[in-house]
C-alpha cells in the first residue's frame, strides 16, 4: 500500500499541512476536556476562584496569616505584594510563583482554621489536595466578600471567559477538520488520476503476452474498482489514520496529568479491543483477498454475456447465461455477507466495551470523590480523555473494514505496474536509411508464445521490397497472423531477426517503427466518435480530399456519402452502427490515409463481398505501388496476382513463389485452390 504513495510525491507539502492541521486538531480536542473539568471545579465548586492565592486581601487578615507562616514564606508573601491602605495586592507573576504563594497560604489557612476551633485536623500535607484547596478558597471568598466584591460577578465572569475559550478552540478543531477532510480528499484524487494514468500507460505498453496474462475484464477491474479502492483509504488514511494516534497518544498524556489512579481502566480497554480486532482481522482477511478474484470473475461474465448477447439469443441459451451469471453473482454476495456481518459485528462489540470503560470509571471516580482525593470535574475530564483514546482505537479498527480490501487492491495494482514489458524500446535505437524504403525481411524467424511447449512458426524466411505485394496462406492455425503481429512487434521474435529498411525492428523506436505501417486487423476495430476521427486515426493532420480518397481507394465513399453528415457522421463505440463489410472498408481506409512505408492487411478482405474485393484491390494496387504490401488471406482469389505468395503450414514455410509456380511445385497451395476454385476459373487465372 505505501508504494502507492510514490504517485503523489510532487504533493508533499500537502502532506506535511495535513499532519500540521491534526496536530492543531488533537490540541484542540485535547484542551476542551481540561477546560470542561475548570468550569465545574473552578467556575462552580470554588466560583471562579482559581485558587487559594488572594488577588487583594485585608491588612489585618494578612498579618494574622504572618503570625502562621516562617522568617521566610513572609518575605516570599512581601515581595510578591504591594500594600496601599488597609490592603494587600498581589503583583503579576508566573505560574511556578503562583504554586509557591499557593503553597503558602494553604497551608497558613488551614492552620488559621484549626486554631480557630474547627475540630481536629490533620496536617495539610497530609490532607487530599482538594480538600485544602476548597478550604482556602473559602477563605479567599471571604476576603473578597470582606473587600465589598460580587463573588457571584467573580464566577460569572470565570465561566464566561472559559466558556469563550472552549467555543473559540471548539471552532479552531472544526476549521482544522474541514481543512484536512478538503486536502485529503484533493490528495486522494490525485493519487486516483495518477494510478489511472500510471496503469493506462503500462497497459498501453503491455505487448501480447502480458495482455494474455491479465484478461481484460482484471484489467479493467484493477484501473476502476482496485483504484477506487485505493483512493478511498487514501481519503480515510490522513482522516482517521494518522489523526488516531496523535488523538491517542495525547490523550495517554493527559490522563497521566489529570488523575494516575484509574489508568488500568483505560489498560483493560484497549487489551479488550486489541483483542476483538486480532479476532476479526484473523476471520475476515482471507474474504478480503478472495473478494477482489470473484468481483474479476463476475466483471467477466458480465462482459461475456453482453458482448455475445446476438449467439446467445440465437442458440437460446439465455437460461444457462443466466445460471452462469447467477451463480457469480451469488458467490460475490455470499462472500460480502459474511464480511460485513463480521463487521457489524464489531460496532456492537466496541460500543459495550466503550461503555463498560465509562461505568468503570464513575464507580471508581464516585469513591474517589467521596474520599476527597479527586474533584467532579477531574472525573468528568478523566473519563472524556478515556472515551478519545478509545475513540482513537476505535477510528482504526473501522478502518479495518477497508484496509484489507485496499490492501489487496494495491497489491492488484502493484502486480500491473510492475509487470516486465517484453517488448521494450532499444537501449541504443537505430534509424533507418532514408534511402531505402519498404524492406520487409525475414531472417531465419520463430515464434512461441510463452510457456507454450511447441513453436507457431519455425524458420521462416522471405524478402519484400518496395512496390512488391507477398500473400500469406494456409490452413487455420498454420500461423499466419501471428507472422504478420510480429512485424509491429505486438510480440518479440524468440529466434531469427525481422529487419525493416535493413534494421532489425528492435533496434527501430517502437513509434518510428509503426509509424512505418498501416496496419488493417483480421476483426475491423472501429472507435466512438465519427467516420472522420477514425480514418484520420493514425494522421490527424491529413487534408480532408486525402481522407476522401482514402475512402474512395477503401469502396467505403458510396455509403459515407449515402449518410446525412457523411464523414462527420457519427460511430458507436466499437463501430455497433455499421456492418461488418463497412467497418472492414473504413478500416482499410484509415491504413490508406496514413500513407505508410509497409501496409499489413490480416485477412481484412474476408468480409467483403467479391465484386467489392476484385474493385477494391484493383484501387488498392495503383495506390501502393510506391509501398510494399502484406496480406493475410483465406481466399485464393484475393492473392492470385501477389508478386510473392508465402504458404504455411503447421508454422513452416511449404512453399513460396507466384500462383503458377505453387500451382506446379505446392501440393497444399494446390489443395487450398482446387478446393476454392473449379479447374475451369483456375484455368482462366
Amino acid at each position: 500500500m505505501l508504494k502507492m504513495f510514490r504517485h503523489v510525491k510532487d504533493k508533499w507539502y500537502m502532506a506535511l499541512l495535513i499532519v500540521g492541521l491534526l496536530f492543531l486538531q488533537a490540541y484542540c480536542d485535547l484542551s476542551l476536556p481540561d477546560y470542561t473539568s475548570k468550569i465545574v471545579n473552578i467556575g462552580i465548586q470554588q466560583k471562579g476562584v482559581e485558587d487559594g492565592v488572594p488577588e487583594e486581601i485585608l491588612v489585618s487578615s494578612m498579618e494574622k496569616l504572618f503570625l502562621l507562616m516562617d522568617g521566610e514564606e513572609i518575605a516570599k508573601i512581601e515581595e510578591n505584594y504591594t500594600v496601599a491602605g488597609d490592603t494587600y495586592t498581589l503583583k503579576k507573576t508566573d505560574k511556578e510563583t503562583r504554586e509557591h504563594l499557593n503553597d503558602i497560604f494553604c497551608g497558613a489557612i488551614m492552620k488559621a482554621a484549626a486554631s480557630a476551633g474547627m475540630g481536629q485536623m490533620k496536617d495539610p500535607e497530609q490532607m487530599p489536595e482538594s480538600m485544602v484547596t476548597q478550604g482556602a478558597v473559602m477563605f479567599v471568598q471571604q476576603q473578597y466578600e470582606l473587600l465589598g466584591e460580587d463573588v457571584g460577578k467573580i464566577q460569572m465572569n470565570y465561566i464566561l471567559s472559559v466558556g469563550f475559550k472552549m467555543l473559540l478552540l471548539a471552532f479552531l478543531a472544526m476549521a482544522a477538520a474541514i481543512s484536512v477532510t478538503f486536502l485529503s480528499c484533493r490528495l486522494a484524487a490525485s493519487l486516483g488520476r495518477n494510478l489511472r494514468n500510471s496503469v493506462y500507460r503500462k497497459v498501453i505498453s503491455f505487448s501480447g503476452a502480458e495482455l494474455n496474462r491479465f484478461s481484460t475484464a482484471s484489467l479493467i477491474t484493477r484501473s476502476t474498482n482496485d483504484i477506487q479502492q485505493v483512493q478511498m483509504l487514501t481519503t480515510m488514511l490522513f482522516r482517521i489514520v494518522l489523526y488516531a494516534p496523535i488523538l491517542g497518544i495525547g490523550g495517554v498524556l493527559k490522563v497521566l496529568q489529570t488523575d494516575v489512579s484509574m489508568t488500568w481502566i483505560l489498560g483493560l480497554g484497549v487489551v479488550l479491543i486489541l483483542l476483538l480486532i486480532g479476532f476479526l482481522f484473523t476471520v475476515a482477511m482471507p474474504k478480503f483477498k478472495i473478494l477482489q478474484t470473484l468481483v474479476d470473475r463476475l466483471n467477466l461474465v458480465t462482459r461475456e454475456i453482453l458482448s455475445g448477447i446476438m449467439v446467445t439469443r440465437a442458440f437460446s441459451t439465455e437460461a444457462h447465461e443466466e445460471e452462469r451469471f447467477e451463480k457469480a453473482n451469488h458467490d460475490l454476495m455470499k462472500t460480502n455477507l459474511f464480511v460485513n456481518r463480521c463487521m457489524t459485528f464489531m460496532m456492537p462489540a466496541m460500543m459495550l466495551i466503550m461503555n463498560g470503560i465509562t461505568v468503570l470509571i464513575v464507580y471508581n471516580g464516585a469513591h474517589a470523590v467521596d474520599a476527597g482525593t479527586m474533584q467532579v470535574g477531574n472525573m468528568m475530564a478523566f473519563m472524556q480523555y478515556a472515551m478519545q483514546i478509545i475513540m482513537s482505537f476505535l477510528m482504526i479498527t473501522m478502518l479495518s473494514i477497508m484496509l484489507p480490501r485496499a490492501g489487496v487492491a494495491a497489491g492488484r495494482i502493484n502486480e500491473v505496474l510492475e509487470t516486465k514489458v517484453s517488448v521494450s524500446e532499444p537501449q541504443q535505437p537505430e534509424i533507418p536509411d532514408e534511402t531505402v524504403r519498404g524492406l520487409v525481411e525475414f531472417d531465419h524467424v520463430s515464434f512461441g508464445y510463452p510457456d507454450a511447449e511447441e513453436r507457431v512458426l519455425d524458420d521462416i524466411c522471405f524478402t519484400a521490397r518496395q512496390g512488391e505485394t507477398v500473400a500469406f496462406i494456409g490452413s487455420t492455425g498454420s500461423g499466419k497472423s501471428t507472422l504478420v503481429n510480429l512485424i509491429p512487434r505486438f510480440y518479440d521474435v524468440t529466434h531469427g531477426t525481422i529487419r525493416i529498411d535493413g534494421v532489425d525492428i528492435r533496434k527501430i523506436p517502437i513509434k518510428e517503427l509503426r509509424d512505418k505501417l498501416g496496419y488493417v486487423p483480421q476483426k475491423g476495430v472501429l472507435f466512438s466518435g465519427t467516420i472522420d476521427s477514425n480514418l484520420r486515426y493514425g494522421c490527424e493532420d491529413v487534408p480532408e480530399d486525402v481522407v476522401k480518397k482514402a475512402a474512395e481507394i477503401a469502396q467505403a465513399w458510396d455509403f459515407i456519402s449515402e449518410k446525412p453528415d457523411g464523414l462527420k457522421s457519427p460511430i458507436a463505440q466499437g463501430g455497433t452502427n455499421v456492418s461488418g463489410g463497412q467497418k472492414q472498408r473504413l478500416s482499410i481506409a484509415r491504413a490508406i490515409a496514413k500513407k505508410p512505408e509497409v501496409y499489413i492487411f490480416d485477412d481484412s478482405f474476408s468480409a467483403l463481398d467479391y465484386k467489392t474485393d476484385v474493385v477494391l484491390r484493383k484501387a488498392l494496387k495503383k495506390e501502393t505501388k510506391d509501398a510494399t504490401t502484406l496480406i493475410v488471406a483465406q481466399r485464393i482469389s484475393t492473392i492470385l496476382h501477389a508478386d510473392q505468395i508465402i504458404v504455411l503450414d503447421e508454422g513452416k514455410v511449404a512453399g513460396k513463389g507466384t500462383h503458377k509456380q505453387l500451382m506446379k511445385d505446392c501440393e497444399v497451395y494446390r489443395q487450398i485452390a482446387t478446393s476454392q476454385l473449379s479447374e475451369e476459373e483456375l484455368a482462366d487465372e
